[in-house]
């Protein structure tokens, strides 16, 4: 089976078409089951998001793992870092995600953690893929002897107890008494939970996209459609809006004007509180695609910034290599290790209002401490999927240095394949947006040419 399918983010898929489908999930349930009761699993936690195909995915996820003699606690809608905390807080000994994160409905995937709130290493995965190729391929599946088949529980206070583990991250001397904020739960697994974790801190909460319905999730709403945040923030005259995603492990805000304030900013804002509060351990991990504004803002600072590879783990990898806590991505997927051991919105939107609080200024000027840079992405579709062997030609090769020569000191190329399709990302940032639309399309036609 292709790692497109299974690995460090999990099954995704369109439900009804392969992988995802209710026979494909049973037997992941079994093979990851068989795999984690090898190793003393006794009991792992599943939580889901509001899709409508959650509730099959359950049923088919639950019957795998009893099939496996691995016992099953319930946990129902939930955020993806809250089934990370809730599975160590139930003394589960790992915890399974149902969730296509900021996905239309229509899709849906099955993500992996540790008791410890981390990812399947590699090792684990790999003896996972084995025995469902295993399974699909003779489209058979083992099940343990009767009296050791797996129980099924389901827990009824976990959204309680994630949500006072949500306040406890938020400093006692503070108070969101003086705070309006629009808050948009992108009709996800955060719909009941994001709400209560402001307004019991004192906040005057304004709800949008929190009546999910099994088809609305991420429509138009969350933190991938900032339109209709923006648009309540200022008809609502609110402090600022705060968005998650469909699983609610990103975050974006608005400022009071209406403004966007992405993960980069984020990642400035809460690194340059880190930095004057003597609380910054080291310094920050961004990815390739960060903006190269932040890492200018931060070298100003004198904060060291490093680049992981795109995708959450990998700044997780690089924050416990160097002993740092504090990393993300653009998209909002901010991590703080200090708090969590996984992406949390909730968690980074709460450290973003305490530097808020603390500076004593709005957000809209707190962020004006970083520029942006013009960034321009451009997806070249392939005819094959040869990625590779396209970059490295030398037509696409001359194309990058030609580029780099034109942009010298004041901008960065940056030449990505999609890890689901048959394209490469062609990334140019720089200081000026005329340069860096036109070697883009330089590079993107160069990439044409080559395929």
């Amino acid at each position: 089976m292709s790692r497109k399918y299974f690995g460090t983010d999990g099954v995704r898929g369109k439900v009804g078409e392969f992988p995802i489908t209710p026979s494909f999930a049973m037997k992941l349930g079994w093979a990851a089951g068989t795999v984690l009761a090898s190793t003393g699993t006794k009991e792992v936690l599943i939580g889901k998001d509001t899709r409508i195909s959650g509730y099959m995915l359950e049923s088919a996820m639950e019957a795998g793992f009893s099939a496996a003699g691995v016992n099953v606690a319930l946990v129902g809608p939930m955020p993806t870092p809250a089934v990370a905390y809730l599975a160590s807080t139930f003394r589960a000994d790992a915890g399974v995600v149902i969730s296509a994160s900021h996905n239309p409905f229509y899709d849906n995937g099955i993500k992996f953690f540790g008791n410890s709130g981390i990812k399947l290493n590699d090792a684990q995965e790999q003896e996972i893929e084995e025995l469902l190729e295993q399974a699909i391929k003779f489209n058979a599946m083992g099940c343990v002897e009767s009296d050791k088949l797996g129980k099924a529980r389901r827990i009824d206070d976990a959204a309680g107890r994630y949500i006072e583990f949500c306040k406890g991250t938020f400093p006692k001397h503070l108070s969101l008494s003086n705070l309006k904020v629009v808050v948009d739960c992108a009709n996800g697994a955060a719909y009941h939970i994001a709400p209560n974790v402001f307004s019991e801190l004192g906040a005057n909460v304004i709800n949008i996209n929190d009546k999910p319905d099994g088809l609305n999730i991420n429509e138009k709403c969350g933190a991938t459609h900032l339109e209709s945040l923006q648009k309540s923030v200022i008809e609502n005259e609110a402090d600022l809006g705060i968005a998650v995603d469909g699983d609610a492990d990103r975050v974006m805000f608005v400022d009071h004007l209406g403004e966007v304030v992405d993960g980069d900013e984020i990642l400035f804002i809460l690194a340059q509180a880190a930095k004057k509060n003597n609380e910054l351990d080291g310094g920050v991990v961004g990815t390739l695609m960060s903006n190269l504004g932040l890492e200018l803002a931060l070298k100003g600072m004198d904060i060291p910034f490093i680049r992981a590879k795109v995708g959450d783990r990998y700044v997780v990898a690089q924050l416990k290599e160097t002993g740092w806590q504090l990393g993300g991505e653009g998209s909002g997927h901010i991590l703080s290790l200090r708090h969590t051991s996984t992406g949390d919105g909730i968690v980074a939107a709460l450290q973003v209002i305490k530097a808020v609080q603390e500076s004593g200024v709005s957000l809209s000027e707190l962020k004006k401490g970083m520029s942006k840079l013009p960034q321009v992405l451009i997806n070249v579709k392939l005819k094959a999927d040869n990625a590779d062997e396209i970059m490295a030609s030398d037509v696409v090769a001359q194309a990058v240095r030609d580029a780099e020569g034109v942009l010298a000191e004041n901008g960065r190329v940056l030449l990505r394949k999609s890890g689901t399709e048959p394209l490469i990302r062609v990334m140019v940032e720089s200081t000026d947006i005329t340069m860096t639309q036109s070697q883009a399309e330089f590079i993107a036609k160069a990439v044409k040419q080559a395929s």
